[in-house]
């Protein structure tokens, strides 16, 4: 799966590195960059976090058990169409950082002026202590994408385009919503420093839902309420992978020609559906039909970030119980809408503005009447998605967190 490497050295004598922790005396170690080869080295790719962020109020400790599910090849199927190395920084004795080098086999066939095609190497789950750190782990994710034959190395990704992606560059003063990144401050200027520019930027939207939307969306919804032709329904989740299978079918569509688009696999559509299954209820799901065939869909799922932020990481001994009990009926303040489509063939038109109008009226009034909910996030978005963000713009929302995607010429 991986090219044997090296170890790397790096350290920067006339300047103090710029540190995430408590201010340090200036020593200037040597930084050991090596591969993760063994269980124990995985162990420490994946709690390092927990100790950079200790005391951060706004970081959401992950669950570590889906954490190292998502890096284990016969877990994840992305590794069925992937590859990746994983490297930790030492110095010191200890783990000061880490990052991956990985290639998506469905990304080097897709279209250069999407933004992937050959030669898209990328790079993800990056964690530096500081900046000599960083400059090495970077070092070495570049020269894995090289001997590979990579020439242009992207990221981050966490591995997938439909994982964690960005760097957060905007919106430090909370917390992230469920399923989206959080990364320090610093991390902006050590990533552009080692000659990274931006590609894309994503958006995401926060509004208040508690009271409705402006008076020109409720004519729209109206609208759409009174024409034979829309239907928007619930997903129904005794017949999951049925529904599963028209929302993917919508997306694969909907989302073809987006900047960065790689499409689901069987595979990784079964092994996304057993992680959201628990998030799945059926009237915060919804399709929008016209005469009776699937044209759009929008997914909304409860901020369990709420939740997770009191478990450390960990269900053991009791979160588990507590987090079954709060997934039977979730009472939360946010929720966020991580997807959304409509299909191509509608796009031009003024019908697709109306479906998306609608399907985030009909959930916002379940999301307020049955769960309590005071505010919604919507996005991602690319920046190059003017329809979308015109949407996020139209419900009143406000851009409240924004990640960047880089790129750099190897």
């Amino acid at each position: 799966m991986a090219l044997p490497v090296g170890h790397c050295q790096c350290c920067h004598p006339r300047a103090a590195p710029q540190r995430l922790s408590p201010a340090q005396p200036e020593t200037f170690e040597l930084v050991d960059i090596r591969p993760v080869t063994t269980a124990a080295d995985r162990k420490a790719f994946v709690e390092l976090p927990y100790r950079l962020y200790a005391n951060d109020p706004n970081w959401v400790p992950p669950l570590k058990s889906e954490v190292h599910g998502m890096l284990v090849p016969a877990k994840n199927p992305w590794f069925e169409h992937g590859e990746a190395q994983l490297f930790l920084a030492e110095a010191g004795g200890r783990v000061t950082g880490r990052i991956s080098a990985h290639i998506d086999h469905l990304a080097l066939s897709q279209p250069v002026e999407q933004g992937m095609g050959p030669g898209t190497g990328m790079w993800g789950w990056f964690e530096a202590e500081d900046a000599a750190t960083s400059q090495a782990l970077i070092s070495a994710a570049e020269n894995w994408l090289r001997a590979k034959g990579m020439t242009k190395s992207m990221g981050p990704f966490s591995f997938s385009y439909w994982d964690e992606v960005g760097l957060l560059i905007e919106g430090f003063d909370h917390p992230p919503t469920v399923m989206m990144a959080f990364n320090a401050a610093p991390y902006q200027s050590w990533v552009e420093g080692a000659g990274y520019a931006g590609v894309q930027d994503l958006f995401t939207y926060a509004l208040p839902i508690a009271d409705g939307f402006p008076e020109i969306v409720n004519r729209v919804v109206a609208s759409g309420e009174r024409s034979p032709r829309i239907n928007i329904r619930r997903v129904d989740k005794s017949k999951f992978d049925a529904e599963a299978a028209i929302i993917i079918g919508i997306l694969n569509d909907a989302w073809s020609d987006n900047w960065g688009f790689v499409p689901f696999t069987p595979k990784e559509i079964e092994y996304a559906g057993k992680k959201l299954k628990p998030l799945v209820f059926n009237d915060l799901i919804r399709i929008a039909e016209i005469e009776g065939e699937p044209a759009a869909f929008m997914m909304t799922i409860p901020d369990m970030n709420e939740e997770l932020i009191k478990y450390g990481g960990n269900l053991l001994p009791f979160n588990w119980a507590k987090l079954l009990w709060w997934l039977r009926k979730p009472q939360s303040r946010t929720m966020r809408v991580p997807l959304m489509g409509v299909l191509k063939k509608y796009q031009a038109s003024r019908v697709a503005s109306q479906l998306a109008m609608m399907l985030i009226e009909f959930i916002r009034r379940d999301a307020v009447a049955r769960y309590g909910t005071q505010r919604g996030e919507f996005g991602w978005v690319l920046s190059s998605n003017g329809p979308m963000r015109s949407v996020g713009e139209a419900v009143g929302g406000k851009v409240n967190k924004v990640y960047r995607i880089y790129e750099k010429a190897l």
